[in-house]
């Protein structure tokens, strides 16, 4: 006789996520190479699972667009955590973060156009705002603590920055690395120079 803690219970449960993780990776590089083109019974065949467990993780396809979207902040805010912070005394952790963020919107161009089309904007929004403001918030004190960053950069300037970065990379307007160049010069401390 089995209970509901046994092992067997528990099975359903690690093949639902194995199933939504199938579904959300099929989703990403389908919505990466086509962009908002892309369709749900395409996403099921993709992930190798029937069209009723996309729908059972994802009722629509905005939902698969803003999971599609949070699996990647969660990537960018780990990426934060693991790489940017872990040298406080370079001082180069936001300039890392920036250059990763502009990498992945260059690969990811077709989910940022999915993601804009769904909910009319690609930035964070919720907790996962709130934990990336955080990092920032944290990359921007070893920054200025290591003297690489002015002092009255804050947060919201980031956000800012990201989004021409974001707008750059998305019309194909400019080298986005050189926009990061560009912004990393305006970011360091400013000199008196007398004048």
């Amino acid at each position: 006789m089995s209970t509901p803690s046994t092992p067997d219970d528990r099975k359903p449960r690690a093949d639902a996520e194995r199933n939504r993780a199938r579904v959300l990776a099929a989703a990403r590089a389908l919505f990466e190479e086509r962009g908002d083109e892309v369709q749900m019974p395409e996403v099921a065949r993709a992930a190798g699972v029937g069209i009723g467990t996309v729908y059972r993780h994802f009722p629509n396809k905005q939902a698969l667009v803003e999971a599609a979207a949070e699996h990647r902040f969660a990537e960018i805010l780990q990426f934060a955590r693991a790489d940017c912070l872990r040298d406080p005394g370079s001082g180069t952790g936001l300039a890392r973060y920036l250059r990763h963020v502009g990498r992945m919107l260059a690969e990811d161009h077709g989910l940022s156009a999915s993601v804009v089309a769904a909910v009319g904007s690609s930035a964070p929004r919720g907790e996962m705002l709130a934990q990336l403001e955080a990092a920032v918030g944290a990359l921007i004190d070893q920054g200025r603590a290591a003297g690489t960053l002015r002092e009255d950069l804050t947060v919201r300037d980031v956000y800012m920055l990201v989004g021409g970065l974001s707008a750059v990379v998305r019309t194909g307007s400019g080298d986005w690395d050189r926009f990061i160049d560009l912004t990393l010069d305006g970011l360091r401390p400013r000199r008196d120079t007398g004048q």
